[in-house]
């Protein structure tokens, strides 16, 4: 059971679920609760309801779950011997869990969640939802597979798919509400831009971070990757060009940051949130991975990584607290 539950990545399963339990209770949620439109020229609060009923949004969940999972098994399939040399200690496949059953497996995951985003992108009336499961699922391929070993596609596709956990949330609500609401908010003068533009900017974060985090693990595994033929960027463009991008993606993700709270925010609950556990973690991360030289520095980095995206999904609750106590 305990390689089982290391082969699915079951705390990241929970990160992914959790994200998407988030977005849609600590940020859709209270804003339709608080909907500002306009009546007689005066901007009033109305309450709005979400309308994708408990068991097709656990039905979505689980369908994201299942084909995250899917993804680490055939990961950990294709990349046995990379990680022998990498993290050998972490090696499943082959070892605790044969070939023959973590790919069984990959394919149970992906059938099962394939037909599960199918059946909920139809319960909304828009069937068509249901191909990106599909797509999903060949990109996990191709990724494990060919864009892995790519210059930055490899990356890019992983920070992608990590966009698209919070994404799918509005994407699979904002229909149903169009429906129902839509004729009643244009005629007041109102849209659900800006519940989308919330969520988009959490998508945003989570595709940055999850950019930087895979620099930073490939140059965790250099030694490994660079043995079975890897294009990453740090074998390709070195070590010290890799953490010039790396600090430069950071510097760019606290400037927006900034540029987002004096914008749009100026509050001094996000002022402090925003400040412990977002920028100083950044600085620590950005003086680690200056100083790395060694894999368990850089992996001490990922790890602080890791806990500025989970940081990111958690400034939700605050959402949370500020749009309930307007």
């Amino acid at each position: 059971m305990l390689s089982f539950i290391k082969l699915i990545r079951l705390p990241n399963l929970i990160i992914v679920a959790l994200t998407q339990y988030f977005m849609r209770f600590l940020i859709i949620k209270p804003m339709l609760g608080h909907f500002s439109m306009k009546t007689s020229g005066i901007y009033q609060m109305y309450e709005l309801e979400l309308q994708m009923s408990e068991l097709d949004f656990f039905l979505l969940v689980m369908a994201t779950v299942l084909l995250t999972a899917a993804g680490y098994v055939i990961n950990d399939y294709f990349d046995r011997r990379i990680d022998q040399i990498n993290k050998p200690d972490k090696v499943v496949v082959g070892k605790t869990i044969n070939r023959r059953t973590a790919m069984t497996l990959h394919w149970v995951f992906n059938v099962i969640g394939v037909v599960l985003g199918f059946y909920v992108s139809w319960k909304i009336g828009i069937y068509k939802l249901g191909f990106i499961f599909l797509i999903i699922t060949g990109i996990l391929w191709y990724y494990t597979t060919s864009y892995k070993k790519q210059f930055l596609i490899g990356n890019l596709v992983v920070a992608l798919l990590t966009a698209l956990v919070p994404l799918m949330v509005i994407l699979y609500e904002l229909p149903l509400l169009n429906t129902l609401y839509g004729p009643t908010i244009i005629l007041h003068d109102a849209d659900f831009r800006g519940i989308f533009y919330w969520v988009l900017a959490f998508s945003v974060f989570a595709f940055i971070t999850t950019l930087i985090r895979e620099m930073v693990k490939d140059t965790e595994d250099f030694e490994g990757d660079s043995m079975y033929g890897g294009n990453t960027l740090p074998i390709i463009a070195g070590i010290f060009i890799t953490k010039v991008v790396i600090i430069s993606l950071s510097l760019v993700t606290l400037a927006g940051i900034v540029v987002l709270y004096f914008t749009f925010l100026n509050d001094w609950l996000s002022a402090i949130y925003g400040s412990v556990w977002l920028i100083m973690p950044f600085l620590i991360f950005m003086f680690l991975i200056i100083k790395a030289k060694t894999q368990k520095e850089y992996h001490l980095a990922s790890t602080i990584m890791k806990l500025i995206m989970l940081n990111g999904i958690f400034y939700s609750v605050v959402v949370w607290y500020i749009v309930n106590n307007i």
